[in-house]
C-alpha cells in the first residue's frame, strides 16, 4: 500500500546551517497495517509524514501507495490518497465554517470542485449518522462554527474528516498530545475504532511510548533520521516501555533521552 524505498531529506544543504533530517529510509507498509513512530525530538518523525503528505519533496527516493508513484506529486495532488490529522486541533478544520460544511469540504477532498450545492439533504443524512459515532453531540449540532467546539471535540471532527474521503493512508501527527488525558483517551479510542472500521493504512507519530504500543499492529523507532528498530505484532505484544527505553539507551549508546518519558 506504501512504499518509501532510499528516502532522503537534508534541510539548507550546502549552507552551515544544513541538517540531515531523513537518511535513506525505506518502509513498506502493507494495506491495513497501523504502525506508531516513536523517537526523540529531531528524530525525523514529523519529516517523514510531511514527506509522504507532499509537504516537502525529498531529495531522492521513491514513494509509491497503491501502486502509483506519488513522489513528484505536490500535497493537492496526493490529498485524494492520504488523510491526515494535525497535533494541533485547529489546523485540520476551518473554525469560521460550520460543522456540516467543514465535512462537504472534508468529501469532496482532492476531487474536482464546480458550482454546486455543497450540502444537500442527503449528506447532511450521512453526516449526522458518522458523527453520532463520536459521542460528542455532534449530530444535531451541523449548523455550528467550528469554532465553538472544545479541543477534543475538534479532533474528533478532524478524525473523520480525514477518513470521509476513504484515503489510502492516514497520517496521524501526535494528534493527541495537546489534549487533556480524558479527551487523548477518547481520541484515541476513535482513532482505533475509525481505523480498524475502514481497514486504513496508517502511520501515527506519539512521544508516549504507552499509547504507541498500546495501538497499532507495528512499532518503528527513529532516530538521527533513521528507522533503528521495527517490531512486528509478535514483538509489538512482548515488548514492554521499559524494553523500549533500554533499546533506545542502547541505539544512542548510553545517554537516556528525557523527551522519550513522557
Amino acid at each position: 500500500m506504501l512504499r518509501l524505498e532510499n528516502i532522503t531529506k537534508t534541510f539548507a544543504p550546502g549552507t552551515v546551517n544544513a541538517r540531515v533530517a531523513l537518511q535513506d529510509i525505506t518502509l513498506h507498509l502493507a494495506p491495513g497495517d497501523f504502525v506508531t513512530v516513536i523517537g526523540s525530538n529531531g528524530a525525523g518523525k514529523s519529516t517523514l509524514l510531511n514527506v509522504i503528505a507532499g509537504t516537502y519533496r525529498a531529495d531522492s527516493g521513491t514513494i509509491t501507495i497503491d501502486g502509483r508513484n506519488v513522489t513528484r506529486l505536490n500535497d493537492h495532488q496526493r490529498a485524494r490518497y492520504i488523510g491526515r490529522v494535525f497535533q494541533n486541533p485547529g489546523a485540520g478544520t476551518a473554525p469560521h465554517m460550520t460543522i456540516e460544511e467543514n465535512l462537504a469540504m472534508a468529501l469532496e477532498r482532492g476531487q474536482r470542485r464546480g458550482l454546486k450545492l455543497g450540502v444537500t439533504k442527503a449528506k447532511r443524512e450521512r453526516f449526522a449518522r458518522e458523527l453520532l459515532a463520536l459521542e460528542q453531540g455532534l449530530d444535531v449540532r451541523l449548523k455550528d462554527w467550528v469554532s465553538l467546539l472544545s479541543g477534543g471535540q475538534r479532533q474528533a471532527l478532524s478524525l473523520l474528516m480525514a477518513t470521509f474521503s476513504e484515503p489510502r493512508i492516514l497520517l496521524l501527527d501526535e494528534h493527541t498530545a495537546a489534549l487533556d488525558p480524558q479527551r487523548a483517551a477518547l481520541v484515541s479510542r476513535l482513532t482505533t475504532e475509525i481505523v480498524e472500521r475502514f481497514g486504513l493504512t496508517t502511520l501515527m507519530v506519539t512521544h508516549n511510548m504507552e499509547q504507541a504500543l498500546r495501538m497499532g499492529t507495528r512499532l518503528i523507532m527513529m532516530h538521527e533520521g533513521r528507522i533503528v528498530l521495527d517490531l512486528g505484532p509478535v514483538q509489538k505484544s512482548r515488548m514492554t516501555v521499559q524494553g523500549l527505553l533500554r533499546e533506545f539507551e542502547r541505539i544512542k549508546g548510553g545517554e537516556l533521552d528525557d523527551t522519550l518519558l513522557q
